[in-house]
């Protein structure tokens, strides 16, 4: 290290007329919030006047529409209810600590905002307050839009919209109009999961195991109703692919919700008519089987007792266990008409409650078909090839009768998209009794919502209805009706990221072009009750518009990142399991908790309610703590991905953090101010200098090499926050000769300010300009420039100096570990890896000379490396 010594020296002599001038001139550089010389401690009350001050500074950034190196980072849109939580607060921090990262890295960043903001919540409190749903949305907006900017978080605002913008729910109805071009998009009667207290239709995703609203709460019921679906089951193989694309990273436990949800695609779906005078029946029953090569030997149906099809009054014994419907369904490949049982007498696949029967292809099905009398026709066996043509000949009548015939699981149903409800996307089709339904032309949407007057009065909304339906036929200008029904919000949400790339495109939804450049999402942050419903609209969506070449890839998220969700304590009263607040509650001379009353009361850790008394205002955060210290607090202890048990307690230690990393910059000005050049250029004398000097090279690339590792791979914002401290423990063990003539602690100093940045952007910005208006830098022009401010900074490099890791696995389990400058293992490729690692002395001795099969090197300039080894496992195999 002695050569970086003497290095500082070199640099000073070389740069001290410029850094002269720079005392003198006036610079680019921002002006300091606060005199430091007066503040040795930073109160809340000076974060607060260095917030202010820097506010309007730290965002001054513009997306570079030119630059080719872009980097796409979407927190999940919020619901407009009307004022943030805690959660939002959560997800809204990460995602502008990442886009902050990411600009520092020179990447073009897009990180914009809106709002999804049609939705039931918006309707009920309507009509409770008696007020029109678009104004109550339009001020809760404002509302929450006023909340952010106190955050002061980096979006683009620019981009901004609303789902319930009518320039937005046009490309909407124009993507459902895309949708039935291609026929996955049909109406038809079917028994729907009805929710009695909202008063609409539920899909199947939205209703929980125990047969209850996901929103509401209420036991569904069933109900005859004709409605709208989009055929998500046409892309189920291609969804379950999806998951598999190598380029997706740190999905983690998303792959298995979403597989899970999908199901394997190991059977086939047809929709066979169903022939019956039943009044109420649906005009289809939905089939699925594993072996449609066999479809045309299919002889009964059977269903469950628990069936909506199960009507007692319309069945009649056959058997004590078995009964018969009177109704059948029609095989479309032979025109037979097939029985239906009711019984449990057969086995079921998983999430259904009716099978079709095929004795020719099962057992099961042979010897039920005895037990009813259905006479089974032998048939001629097939060899494979034979039966893979028949396969293909039943697949390709079914797409062509648009009965079916792709690959999905037996509990994969399409997505039923209709609501009956007034605050949502209208759905753009109009029913004429001469024409049939027809889409409304493409020159006349958006169709607009009405305007409503009578929101509380139910009768009279009806009315207000009815009178907007009615419109003309655009085949043959007859009387017809407009759809009454509208889209289910997940529609609006399923596509959003791509209108945020185009916001303003007046004439398409997005710009093919434009999307080409920048999709897919490079980074997706949001809550994980989000990972199967919502992540699987979406990834629907981006596969339907990569079928029709608008799209350039399938998936539309590279990488996620699921919150956790924030808990908070409870108190509830054990004998009557009543909720009351912390205020209610104290500790007895036991310990324990009971009431002012004496009550004894059960504390837990649960999802933040009102109801529960155990949520958190972000808002009294700020007054508290100020903005930065409310962010460190948000991302310190636990990782974004864990669920986190709110708590104050790591408040102390992350201001001591603050106020230490103050006293640090602080010093270090006033020591280089009270400095002469003649002094500074004197040698120093401390005997451990020169070893001072080398630990703080080695502090200085460690922690940067660790805090960057888990921002961008490990996504542990919170050990980068705990390897900060480490560096800020590093620079206050040196002695304080290394403060005042070291480059090494200046270079140090330099990368614990600009690691703080993304974390504490107001703060860290005022920790800069203290830096930078002390005098005698030693620090290279070529890492930072001094006349700037610090976001206008580059994330700083690993030097080439310092020792990186390549990690080497041998058959998938790590071997061992090579230490190699950053020079060699940025310019290693997977052949000169291997030559290394054949070399090593350890390796020559533990990997007893079996033969390599393949190799590949997984590396990035800058970060450890990886060299995969395939070898050949016989112990014969003696050649390298």
């Amino acid at each position: 290290m002695i050569q970086n010594v003497l290095y500082s020296f070199k640099v000073l002599s070389r740069c001290k007329i410029r850094r002269f001038l720079n005392n003198i001139l006036h610079r680019q550089l921002s002006s300091s919030a606060v005199d430091i010389s007066e503040i040795t401690h930073c109160s809340t009350k000076v974060k607060r006047q260095i917030e202010d001050h820097w506010k309007d500074k730290i965002n001054s950034y513009k997306f570079n529409t030119e630059t080719k190196d872009k980097f796409y980072i979407l927190s999940m849109f919020p619901y407009p209810s009307g004022a943030l939580h805690i959660g939002h607060v959560r997800v809204y921090t990460i995602s502008d600590t990442v886009a902050r990262f990411y600009r520092m890295k020179g990447k073009s960043v897009i990180h914009p905002m809106g709002w999804d903001a049609f939705g039931l919540p918006a309707e009920n409190a309507a009509i409770e307050h008696k007020v029109d749903p678009a104004i109550w949305t339009k001020n809760n907006i404002k509302t929450m839009r006023n909340q952010l900017t106190l955050l002061n978080y980096s979006f683009d605002w620019e981009k901004g919209f609303s789902t319930c913008d009518p320039d937005y729910y046009k490309w909407t109805q124009e993507l459902f109009l895309k949708l039935y071009d291609k026929d996955l998009v049909y109406q038809k009667e079917a028994y729907v999961n009805w929710d009695p207290v909202d008063n609409t239709v539920l899909a199947e995703e939205q209703v929980d195991l125990n047969q209850r609203s996901w929103r509401s709460g209420a036991l569904v019921e069933k109900k005859m109703l004709k409605q709208w679906f989009i055929r998500t089951t046409i892309f189920a193989k291609s969804l379950m692919e999806g998951l598999h694309d190598p380029s997706l990273k740190e999905w983690r436990d998303v792959i298995k919700l979403q597989k899970h949800w999908i199901g394997d695609c190991n059977g086939i779906n047809f929709d066979f008519k169903l022939i019956s005078d039943i009044p109420d029946f649906s005009k289809t029953v939905n089939l699925w089987t594993d072996t449609p090569e066999f479809i045309e030997y299919a002889k009964f149906v059977a269903i469950s007792p628990k069936s909506v099809l199960n009507r007692e009054e319309y069945t009649q014994d056959i058997d004590v266990d078995i009964k018969r419907l009177n109704a059948k369904v029609l095989n479309p490949f032979t025109g037979e008409e097939l029985p239906i049982f009711v019984t449990d007498k057969v086995v079921y696949s998983m999430w259904r409650d009716n099978r079709l029967g095929i004795p020719a292809a099962s057992m099961d099905d042979l010897q039920f078909s005895e037990l009813v009398g259905i006479p089974f026709t032998r048939h001629m066996i097939r060899s494979y090839e034979q039966q893979q043509q028949k396969l293909s000949e039943i697949l390709q009548k079914a797409r062509e009768w648009k009965i079916g015939g792709y690959p999905v699981s037996s509990k994969l149903q399409d997505w039923l998209i209709s609501r009956q409800r007034y605050w949502g996307t209208p759905i753009p089709m109009i029913h004429c009794v001469k024409c049939g339904t027809q889409p409304v032309p493409r020159d006349q949407l958006p169709v607009t919502l009405l305007d409503v007057k009578h929101m509380s009065d139910m009768k009279l909304l009806s009315d207000e209805i009815k009178d907007w339906s009615m419109t003309k036929c655009p085949k043959c200008n007859g009387n017809a009706r407009r759809e009454t029904d509208t889209m289910d919000t997940f529609v609006d949400s399923s596509w959003y990221f791509l209108r945020f790339i185009d916001p303003d495109n007046a004439k398409e939804m997005f710009s093919v072009e434009k999307v080409k450049e920048i999709f897919p999402v490079d980074l997706y942050i949001g809550g994980k009750e989000h990972a199967v419903l919502h992540l699987y609209y979406a990834r629907f969506m981006s596969h339907f518009l990569h079928s029709e070449g608008l799209v350039p890839c399938r998936e539309p998220f590279k990488q996620l990142l699921v919150q956790g969700m924030i808990m908070g304590e409870t108190y509830k009263i054990k004998g009557t399991g009543k909720y009351v607040s912390a205020k209610e509650v104290r500790k007895n001379k036991n310990g324990k908790h009971e009431t002012l009353f004496g009550e004894p009361v059960t504390v837990n850790w649960e999802k933040m309610s009102k109801s529960k008394y155990n949520g958190i205002d972000p808002l009294a955060l700020l007054d508290k703590y100020g903005i930065d210290t409310t962010r460190l607090l948000i991302l310190a202890d636990v990782a974004p991905t864990s669920a986190r048990n709110w708590s104050e307690d790591t408040i102390p230690g992350i201001q001591n953090w603050q106020n230490r990393i103050w006293s640090t910059v602080r010093q270090f000005k006033h020591e280089r101010n009270n400095m002469s050049l003649e002094e500074l250029q004197t040698e120093p004398t401390h005997p451990k200098f020169a070893e001072h000097d080398a630990y703080l090279f080695d502090s200085r690339n460690y922690f940067l090499k660790t805090v960057t590792h888990n921002i961008i791979e490990t996504q542990q914002l919170s050990v980068a926050i705990s390897r900060m401290q480490g560096l800020t423990n590093s620079l206050r063990k040196v002695h304080i000769e290394c403060l005042r003539k070291s480059r090494e602690y200046e270079r140090a100093l330099v990368v614990q300010i600009l690691m703080l940045a993304p974390f504490a952007p107001h703060f860290a910005s005022e920790l800069w300009t203290i830096f930078c208006s002390a005098k005698h830098h030693l620090i290279d022009s070529k890492e930072v420039n001094l006349d700037k401010d610090l976001l206008e900074q580059k994330w700083p490099d690993i030097d080439m100096d310092y020792k990186l890791t390549l990690h080497v696995f041998v058959n998938k389990r790590q071997f061992f570990k090579l230490k190699l400058p950053r020079r060699t293992l940025d310019e290693m490729t997977a052949e000169t890896a291997l030559e290394y690692v054949i070399l090593d002395p350890y390796y020559q001795k533990h990997s007893h000379n079996k033969k390599i099969v393949e190799f590949s090197l997984q590396s990035e300039k800058g970060c450890d490396a990886t060299l995969y080894i395939t070898m050949k496992k016989q112990m014969e195999d003696i050649v390298l």
